[in-house]
């Protein structure tokens, strides 16, 4: 099973994230897959576009199938994950579907997240829920859930999830900050 330790992306791998995904908008490609941790390719670039459904292979250079069976499960998280949170959500989920173990929180979670920003919301809050039931702990799902029950206009399923999420980390984290801003409509928290 896939254990990974995941950190909020609030500074540097979600401003590296942002402008990738800028600069990929205005060179016309919106399908990009970056690098695992945004860490090298050829030229010295520290980010890498490949086509959709294709992942970046560094010890080779290249973009290779993510379907290929040649990517560990946590490579095609990570690249997939930095897919979700630029915005390229199809990508990202052609790359969760390559994952052998998604019998794995975070991994649902993510897979949650693509579906409910790419509009299908009871669809991602399914896999928040098989999420959960792994792992009732996880504040990232549990702050991804709040914002599709705000989506869905239930701000009183929102609010025991931010009760829980108070209850995990505190009101000063990152997840109880986001989706209490979610609940009192501030577009800015997204």
């Amino acid at each position: 099973m896939l254990h990974l330790s995941l950190p909020r992306a609030r500074s540097g791998m979600l401003a590296l994230t942002i402008a990738v995904a800028g600069a990929l908008s205005i060179a016309g490609m919106t399908q990009a897959t970056l690098a695992a941790s945004t860490g090298g390719s050829s030229g010295g670039s520290s980010e890498t576009t490949c086509k959709a459904g294709m992942v970046w292979n560094q010890a080779k250079g290249m973009c290779e199938k993510a379907s290929s069976g040649l990517f560990d499960d946590e490579t095609l998280y990570e690249q997939g994950r930095a897919l979700a949170l630029a915005g390229d959500y199809d990508s990202a989920l052609t790359l969760f579907d390559a994952i052998r173990d998604k019998q794995d929180s975070d991994v649902l979670t993510m897979i949650g997240y693509s579906k409910r920003k790419s509009g299908a919301v009871e669809e991602g809050i399914g896999y928040y829920h098989q999420a959960l039931a792994l792992n009732p702990d996880n504040v990232n799902t549990r702050e991804y859930l709040g914002e599709g029950y705000v989506a869905m206009g239930r701000l009183d399923l929102a609010q025991a999830e931010l009760d829980r999420i108070g209850a995990l980390c505190g009101e000063t984290c990152d997840q109880y900050i986001d989706l209490a801003a979610a609940m009192a409509g501030d577009s800015s928290w997204n």
